[in-house]
């Protein structure tokens, strides 16, 4: 089963907007959003949308795959999806949905 229509259902513009960070120098509470600075988690997120990403769970349980969509609660979407458990491959799926709250973190991997 392929996921269609990724952007239109699950988009980038669902996760929450960049934090504001204020810069408490000498200088005096400058106001700057987290772009001026550095990549927010929201500006990654957007970033690796249809690349290869590996998420481990809380469980340690690490899936990777192709990120295909996510949303603001980090439920998470995945193609050409590969299970491993303790670094041993378990299981192969097609299409992988993982509930946001089960995740711990969201990785780049290199192209397969």
């Amino acid at each position: 089963m392929k996921l269609e229509n990724k952007n239109e259902n699950c988009a980038a513009s669902e996760l929450p907007p960049s934090p504001t960070i204020t810069d408490q120098t000498a200088g005096g509470g400058t106001t700057a959003t987290a772009k001026d600075n550095k990549k927010s988690p929201s500006d990654f997120l957007k970033s690796v949308l249809g690349r290869p990403v590996s998420v481990r769970l809380n469980s340690g349980t690490d899936y990777r795959g192709v990120l295909a969509c996510l949303d603001g609660y980090m439920n998470i979407a995945m193609e050409q999806t590969e299970e491993y458990d303790n670094g041993q491959l378990k299981a192969r799926y097609g299409d992988c949905f993982i509930r946001g709250n089960n995740v711990l973190y969201i990785s780049t991997t290199k192209k397969r």
